[in-house]
């Protein structure tokens, strides 16, 4: 027989154990269940496989369900995507029930708001108007978002604040109730907007105070960190934020910590579209090494969230308002 050059093993003395001696992850009784005429969105949920993120979808379904009920704080942390793929009026209802304890947005996420609540459209087209320099020029957008921030740091509001209570009353915001500040300001949620300077598009403008801005978004960063110290048991969840709110999130639960306030067995879970550093390693992982649990849902925002809403819904549509 014709052999290579090359030695390989002998498998002749390889031990072949019986299978019922080695463990399994996965059985039939962990699989997807055939689904029902006419099923409902919790039919839907109660099919789905006991397995991966499918399991800790229903975790987290569990653990929102106990928190609204008993009252506990529940954090939502939203990037601008979440705003303009049109996701408010799924959040809406818990806003102004105040299942949702506390809202924290980035600059991006403030500004598609408030255009959201002027004008009922947002999100123009970056690469045709970058090309002759009209990126972002929007006279109304930034006079109305670096006038609120001047008015929020003469006044010691945050700029969350601010800018929810001038659409809630402003005759000229149509569209509030699509707002997730306007909502927020009338059913008194707190409301954050946590802004990096030269990241948004009202601050290309000479209306653009950093002093101003700089106040009002650090304002709201102890308006964070007070309802971080309140979260042992509760669940912090970061949809559409890569960078900014995670970085927000790590700080202000060091500061909650350093007072000593005990926040160490929360739910901390987040909803993207890809994979980041970030909300894993500082909003899923860090923050629960010691207690708690954490989980990452991959997946479109306009799918996933109307689905998670829905399902709670459907469990806790008669918890009374927190």
């Amino acid at each position: 027989m014709v052999t290579g050059r090359y030695n390989e093993i002998d498998l002749s003395a390889v031990q072949a154990l019986p299978f019922e001696s080695r463990g399994r992850k996965v059985s039939v009784s962990d699989f997807a269940k055939p689904l029902g005429e006419s099923p409902s969105v919790e039919d839907l949920v109660a099919s789905l496989p006991d397995v991966l993120a499918a399991r800790d979808f229903r975790r987290l379904l569990m653990t929102l369900e106990g928190t609204v009920r008993e009252g506990g704080e529940w954090i939502v942390m939203v990037g601008g995507h979440v705003v303009k793929t049109g996701l408010a009026p799924v959040w809406v209802p818990l806003l102004e029930r105040r299942w949702i304890t506390c809202l924290a947005m980035n600059g991006a996420a403030a500004v598609h708001d408030v255009e959201i609540a002027l004008f009922g459209k947002t999100s123009e087209t970056v690469e045709e108007n970058l090309a002759d320099g009209s990126f972002g020029m929007s006279a109304e957008t930034a006079d109305f978002l670096n006038g609120a921030a001047d008015r929020a740091a003469a006044s010691g509001e945050g700029l969350g604040e601010r800018l929810g209570r001038e659409l809630a009353e402003e005759s000229a915001a149509p569209h509030a109730e699509s707002s997730f500040l306007a909502t927020a300001w009338r059913a008194g949620v707190p409301a954050t907007v946590h802004v990096a300077l030269g990241t948004d598009i009202v601050h290309q403008h000479p209306s653009a105070n950093g002093a101003s801005i700089g106040a009002a978004s650090l304002r709201d960063f102890r308006i964070l960190a007070r309802r971080i110290a309140e979260l042992e048991g509760g669940v912090v969840q970061n949809v559409g934020s890569a960078v900014l709110l995670p970085e927000v999130f790590l700080k202000a639960l060091t500061v909650a910590r350093n007072l000593g306030h005990t926040v160490e067995s929360f739910a901390a879970v987040n909803f993207d579209m890809i994979r980041h550093y970030r909300p894993r390693a500082n909003v899923v992982d860090r923050p629960t090494r010691d207690g708690g649990w954490g989980a990452d849902f991959i997946g479109h925002h306009e799918l996933l969230i109307p689905l998670l809403i829905a399902a709670l819904r459907n469990r806790v549509e008669d918890a009374p308002a927190s």
